[in-house]
């Protein structure tokens, strides 16, 4: 556990000590304001079925913050490393496969929640004037970030998967990159298809990101997309573990 907690807070430090992690958090920061100062501007005249705070995670602006931040976030862990002949240091030195690949997400993952915190700022500023108190109820905020949590640690563990196969951090980016839009895609054809009997649309709509996240945004918590979501991310990371364990048979 202290190896474990150790590279986590060399990792972090690393962020914290570069110009990468500021970048990323007032990137995300300035994504986020502007996402609801339009969608305040663009409702003026019209009325909504949903409180501006659901409707957020059924638009663009909650998927172009989760694809973009995610490729940023974890392009570094293991290509940098593998990149600056530093990854052959840390594998010998005592500490295990395991570790350094649940550091590594761990880090990523940490990143990835504080980047979403001004997402709070945001709804006290929606309550304060709508006079909303579901705005800030303790239930939803619970809930959206619990869907937060659980969707960007897919992304997270894909892009620890997609660093740990190369040396190169844009080319681990674009992998990265590549699987979020992929998912963006499969997220709006399931959306169509929901209404179908075929097992093609039942597998669909199992993916319907949209509607899963719609859901964990007005406090409906469904286990299914809960499984899913801790399912795919263990399965990168096992994944990510094997590329890394592979180093010994070369």
């Amino acid at each position: 556990m202290r190896a474990y907690l150790t590279l986590t807070r060399r990792e972090l430090g690393g962020y914290f000590l570069s110009i990468t992690g500021y970048v990323v958090l007032a990137a995300v920061a300035l994504l986020l304001g502007w996402s609801f100062v339009d969608l305040l501007v663009n409702l003026q005249q019209q009325p909504t079925p949903m409180p501006v705070t659901e409707l957020f995670f059924v638009t663009p602006f909650f998927w172009l913050i989760l694809v973009l931040s995610a490729p940023v976030l974890t392009m570094r862990l293991f290509a940098l490393e593998k990149f600056s002949g530093t990854f052959e240091t840390l594998m010998t030195a005592p500490v295990s496969e395991v570790q350094v690949v649940l550091a590594k997400f761990t880090t990523g993952l940490l990143l990835y929640l504080i980047t979403w915190l001004p997402l709070l700022g945001c709804l006290a500023v929606v309550r304060y004037f709508t006079n909303d108190s579901a705005a800030l109820n303790t239930g939803l905020v619970a809930s959206t970030f619990l869907g937060i949590l659980l969707l960007g640690a897919v992304f997270i563990a894909w892009g620890c998967l997609a660093s740990a196969l190369t040396q190169s951090q844009v080319m681990a980016a674009m992998v990265s990159l590549a699987f979020g839009v992929g998912v963006f895609l499969v997220s709006v054809l399931a959306s169509h298809v929901q209404s179908a009997v075929t097992w093609q649309a039942q597998l669909l709509s199992s993916l319907a990101f949209f509607e899963q996240m719609h859901n964990f945004a007005r406090g409906v918590v469904d286990t299914r997309p809960v499984v899913l979501y801790v399912s795919l991310t263990f399965l990168f990371l096992f994944l990510t573990l094997r590329v890394v364990e592979s180093r010994r048979w070369k």
